[in-house]
């Protein structure tokens, strides 16, 4: 809540905040859109709204996402930060509240707000609710003999920019060190692989003769 961030931020007086804090799984903002803008957005506006009031001054890096780019036409590409927002869902929506009230807070408050647009990155701990670690976690449970020879997937032919997240989070210290106040910042590898090809690579990584079976419920609306 608000006033237990005033509380940690006025004790803690930090030079820099990295706001990472939210709900960040896409799926789960159809199912709990209101919930999802309440951690995204309203839990932005606490955080904002806390350093605001405090004596300290901290450089703000806040986590915006390549999804609040929503629908791209072919002629838009590649994706710059200048890019039309047209999120396509619950949570791109929200990311996009977050990301204005960080450029805001900065343009009538003075707040040294940064503003990061991340693309898809994976990485040791990643959640296995998330397509890498997902995909990993049923190859490692079908070479255990913990399930059936079968991998369940979403759709393949979607197309992802992924990043190692060692390397995001060596950006958001460059974006928080040597970027623009007020400003909105990329973070990407800038090549795309299908999710086929992810699927592919991990398969290459095993000896033991699997199936590929879609399941629509992991396939986004």
């Amino acid at each position: 809540d608000g006033h237990s961030i005033v509380e940690v931020v006025e004790e803690s007086a930090p030079d820099y905040v990295f706001h990472l804090a939210s709900q960040s799984f896409v799926p789960m903002s159809w199912r709990a859109p209101a919930d999802t803008m309440e951690t995204n957005a309203i839990g932005t506006i606490h955080l904002l709204e806390a350093v605001r009031q405090s004596k300290c001054d901290p450089v703000i890096q806040v986590t915006g996402s390549s999804e609040e780019y929503g629908m791209v036409y072919p002629d838009e590409l590649p994706i710059r930060e200048t890019n039309p927002l047209r999120p396509l869902s619950p949570y791109g929506v929200s990311k996009v509240a977050a990301d204005k009230l960080g450029c805001q807070y900065h343009l009538s408050y003075g707040l040294k707000t940064v503003v990061t647009r991340a693309f898809n990155h994976t990485g040791p701990r990643r959640g296995d609710v998330f397509v890498t670690s997902n995909f990993a976690k049923q190859i490692a449970e079908i070479e255990k003999g913990l399930k059936e020879p079968i991998i369940y997937v979403g759709n393949l032919n979607a197309k992802r920019d992924f990043t190692d997240v060692r390397d995001v989070v060596k950006a958001y210290w460059l974006t928080v060190t040597d970027c623009e106040y007020g400003e909105v910042y990329n973070i990407c590898s800038g090549e795309t692989r299908t999710i086929q090809s992810v699927l592919d690579l991990l398969i290459g990584m095993t000896d033991k003769k699997v199936a590929i079976k879609q399941d629509l419920s992991r396939v986004r609306p």
